[in-house]
């Protein structure tokens, strides 16, 4: 197979927003909700049971190879089309990784899980979220510089009636707000309502976010919510029945939320972070980088027609819930007795599903099939959708049956492996793994091996030579993750179909 630079993109087994959203709120709490909402014991804070961080910083990091990212799944900080991977926080923190040489881990937040415990307890090392830098969330965590300034604005439903221009006018009516309870949005009501201001609010569970909230106001489920204006503006391109009311905070700052005691990783993503916004003069806009402007354009003011493109929603439709060859590849795979979401995966790494893509090395088609190792003497049959992925399952089939001795996991790990870097440097690496009296039956080993045999030290012995083993070692990861995303949501789709609503994909925090 090709051998290329990846896109490090990777992704922990955890059950994902489905294809449509599944919960209408009906506004008011009730104490079915509270537990989700408040500490049981003081009946406010953010709900945080693990406040002591484990001691991770940059070092630990760098000798992984991986920085692990928790956000949630939403149209504009992280979500597949197609079966890639977008959004603004996910393109902004694989930049920071693949300048740092590291691969990067998509911890998506959980309906049940708390994102603060995620990153104190080590299961990720920041919030990408477009998480404000609150006061309270400050008790818990530290946050970086900012990459991001934005104001809270009131959002109406368009059946409200002559929506008020001020605050003080919204509480005169009691048209009540609809807030989460641990948002930086819900705390600013609060603080209003300290100020004199007798505004009406609902809390809803945590499970849901701004964007579906914006969803249910332009379904008029909600009077009124609050949201950046960032986000109004992206979801209004494709949102129908949204009203913009008054600003209610201005210039919250946003950035990504880190362990207290990480002291090194912090400095590595302030210096990042500096390189695309800092703050101009008094008076002065800030300053952005020309990345950080395409981000910006892209994700939040785009057109109706590029809002729709990224818009989780919008993307499935017309298409299979992973891909527009799911049919396709899942009859060919079965037929194999292979795991279609595995294929699938592979043809998301190889192509991003692009079946007329060629590499520099000659592999072709969707799923990167190299002419010589075909059984397709014509080439340009290569470019044949079902000749290529029935030409890419045959030839992952065979690795799997080379490795057929092996437990499930390490069997597709080497067979993954293979199909990336071919059968000789997978050989090398195992016998350099049987070198140093390693199992070279476990990938974690013949893992550390192909990293050796980037270095001459190693690969002047070996029998194939140099090889990118990084890349290979990247491949491996990045399949198998990005199939336990397929496969939380395929899950989720099936119990979507007994869903009474639907909207957009941002469900969790």
């Amino acid at each position: 197979m090709q051998n290329k630079t990846l896109v490090p993109s990777t992704i922990r087994n955890t059950v994902v927003s489905a294809l449509s959203v599944l919960f209408i709120s009906t506004g008011c709490i009730n104490t079915n909700d509270m537990d989700q909402l408040v500490d049981g014991s003081t009946q406010e804070g953010l709900n945080v049971t693990v406040t002591e961080p484990i001691d991770r910083d940059y070092s630990d990091i760098k000798q992984d190879g991986t920085i692990k990212m928790i956000t949630r799944y939403s149209s504009n900080t992280y979500f597949l089309h197609q079966g890639i991977e977008w959004g603004f926080e996910y393109e902004l923190v694989r930049k920071f990784a693949e300048e740092h040489d590291l691969a990067l881990e998509v911890v998506v937040i959980g309906p049940d899980e708390n994102p603060y415990d995620l990153l104190n307890s080590g299961m990720g090392d920041l919030i990408a979220a477009n998480y404000a830098a609150t006061q309270e969330r400050q008790k818990f965590v530290k946050f970086t510089r900012p990459y991001n300034l934005v104001d809270q604005v009131l959002v109406f439903s368009d059946e409200v009636a002559d929506p008020p221009k001020t605050i003080e006018k919204v509480a005169e009516r009691d048209i009540p707000i609809t807030v989460r309870r641990n948002s930086s949005y819900y705390y600013r009501l609060q603080n209003l309502k300290d100020q004199g201001i007798n505004l009406v609010t609902h809390q809803v569970p945590n499970t849901k976010d701004t964007e579906s909230l914006l969803f249910e106001i332009s379904n008029n489920t909600h009077q009124a919510t609050v949201a950046d204006d960032n986000i109004f503006n992206a979801s209004n391109r494709y949102m129908q029945g949204l009203v913009k009311g008054p600003t209610i905070a201005k210039n919250d700052t946003i950035a990504w939320a880190i362990r207290k005691n990480a002291e090194d990783l912090e400095t590595e993503l302030n210096r990042f972070l500096y390189k695309h916004f800092r703050f101009g003069k008094v008076g002065e806009s800030p300053k952005r980088s020309t990345f950080l402007n395409v981000l910006r354009k892209r994700y939040f003011e785009s057109g109706k027609q590029i809002a729709e493109y990224y818009n989780p929603e919008m993307s499935s439709r017309g298409s299979g819930i992973i891909s527009p060859y799911d049919d396709l590849i899942k009859e060919v795979a079965d037929s194999a007795g292979v795991d279609w979401l595995l294929v699938a995966s592979i043809a998301a790494q190889e192509t991003k599903f692009n079946p007329n893509s060629k590499s520099w090395a000659g592999a072709v088609g969707l799923m990167q099939v190299m002419p010589r190792f075909s059984q397709v003497s014509n080439e340009e049959e290569l470019y044949d959708v079902e000749t290529n992925i029935k030409e890419g399952v045959r030839i992952i089939k065979e690795h799997l049956n080379h490795y057929s001795y092996m437990d499930s996991t390490n069997k597709w790990s080497f067979a993954l492996a293979t199909y990336n870097a071919g059968q000789g440097h997978v050989a090398d690496a195992r016998r350099l793994a049987i070198d140093q009296n390693k199992n070279p039956n476990e990938w974690k080993n013949v893992e550390d091996a192909l990293l050796k045999l980037m270095h001459r030290k190693y690969y002047k012995d070996a029998r194939y030579g140099f090889t990118r083993g990084i890349e290979t070692v990247r491949y491996v990861k990045e399949i198998r993750n990005r199939y336990n995303t397929y496969e939380s949501i395929l899950t989720m789709g099936k119990d979507n179909k007994k869903a009474t609503g639907f909207g957009v994909m941002g469900l969790f925090n």
